[in-house]
């Protein structure tokens, strides 16, 4: 019988002071220290030059592994899902009213003590009939104990962006982290502006709303990285600095395929501190072959290489790759064997379980203190919160925009006069 694990009086402290009161409601005798989304950027900013790992949470192996990774590395972590990934047709065995829970589970199972959100991504809004859905679903995951929410209007023109993100704000808790978008995530095409971005952080700040992050196009990709053409820094420090007076930092999208050196430009010359890790945690869990930077090594034929004896059993990749290749599942949309294929992975024997968790640690512990420089936010996060006694640390930044001037008139008329290439039309949902 092992002991039973022992929690600091200040841990204990930022429990009582520090979880919303949806958390509290759910978990009440919970050890688990699940906060705003807010905290965790005011660590990263406090740190200085320091942004975490938001670990998607594709399967249960990649929460306990990030979930173990950031308590090693004293870092404050998000673990969070996608609308499209974990929504109402979902296609991943976590979702965005069960991950609250699991996340939960597995901090009270292991003794993890560093602050956690709990991020529902990529909340996408493709057109303006899609708002009324989302002003009923919005208030059920933080019922379910989501932390922290990205709204993700980009798909539409920049006024129909902003008036949907206006729209929907009133089913967001105060309270709760936020994120934004402007721009969808197509690679190298239809890059973000400053126009189109100032343009959105202004509305909103018009509104008192202030943003904790924003997600750009700045020239990555979601899953495999096949370009090569990876984050546009120095696009990303101009639109960063012309938005500082709004107290909006950066949200990275695509991590996964861009080299170390280039991520940690992104943090040392922009205000990015939330890097979304998805498609590398998948990859590296299931023992596929992935550079230093997590991108998948393709064999000639373009098809993923799977390690002997890591990941996943030699039988269970097999019965993968015949589950994929009969209904036409390319490598770059393996992400959809999540669910089929979570029940089959924990019935298998524990070795091979905890080889695939702790590969994914491995990987996120490099990340976030050889990368990220990420190590020691989680007690910052934990300072911040017995400095500031609430859950609720508050915005960034006051409203300094005049509402007048930003009307749903007068935001049509400011639209028409930006100039922006979106790119081609698509489906770049993740």
């Amino acid at each position: 019988m092992t002991d039973p694990i022992q929690y600091s009086p200040e841990h204990n402290k930022a429990l009582e002071v520090g979880r919303p009161p949806t958390i509290k409601k759910l978990f009440p005798n919970s050890k688990a220290l699940l906060v705003s989304g807010k905290y965790i950027d005011r660590a990263m900013l406090k740190k200085g030059k320091a942004m975490t790992v938001a670990a998607n949470a594709r399967s249960s192996f990649v929460m306990r592994g990030a979930l173990m990774a950031a308590q090693r590395a004293d870092a404050a972590i998000i673990i969070e899902i996608a609308r499209s990934e974990g929504g109402r047709e979902a296609y991943c065995p976590t979702s965005l009213w069960n991950m609250a829970r699991q996340v939960d589970a597995i901090c009270n199972e292991l003794g993890i003590t560093i602050p956690v959100a709990i991020h529902a991504d990529h909340f996408v809004i493709k057109k303006p009939d899609e708002i009324p859905q989302a002003k009923i679903e919005i208030p059920t995951l933080f019922e379910a104990g989501v932390t922290s929410i990205a709204i993700d209007a980009s798909h539409m023109p920049d006024d129909q962006n902003l008036l949907a993100n206006i729209e929907v704000n009133p089913m967001i808790p105060d309270w709760a982290g936020l994120e934004t978008e402007v721009g969808e995530i197509k690679g190298k095409l239809g890059l973000s502006t400053p126009e189109e971005a100032l343009f959105l952080i202004k509305g909103l700040n018009a509104h008192n709303i202030v943003p904790d992050w924003i997600a750009l196009n700045n020239g990555t990709t979601h899953g495999i990285e096949a370009s090569g053409t990876g984050i546009n820094v120095k696009l990303t420090r101009e639109i960063h600095e012309a938005l500082a007076p709004y107290g909006t930092a950066g949200a990275q999208h695509g991590t996964s395929g861009n080299d170390s050196d280039r991520l940690r430009a992104i943090i040392s010359e922009t205000s990015t501190t939330k890097a979304n890790v998805a498609t590398a945690l998948q990859m590296i869990s299931w023992g596929l072959k992935v550079n230093e930077y997590g991108n998948a090594i393709l064999d000639e034929n373009g098809d993923v290489i799977k390690k002997k004896d890591e990941g996943l059993s030699e039988e269970m990749w097999q019965e993968l790759l015949a589950y994929a290749k009969e209904r036409e599942i390319s490598p770059g949309n393996y992400k959809k064997l999540n669910r089929p294929f979570e029940n089959k992975l924990l019935a298998l024997p524990k070795e091979i379980r905890d080889r695939m968790v702790k590969a994914v640690e491995e990987f996120t512990y490099d990340l976030l203190t050889n990368v990220f420089n990420a190590e020691g936010t989680g007690t910052i996060a934990l300072e911040d919160i017995l400095a500031t006694g609430s859950h609720d640390p508050g915005p960034k930044a006051k409203a300094i925009e005049n509402p007048e001037d930003w009307t749903r008139e007068k935001i049509i008329e400011k639209a028409a006069m930006i100039t922006s290439d979106k790119g081609p039309d698509g489906d770049y949902d993740e």
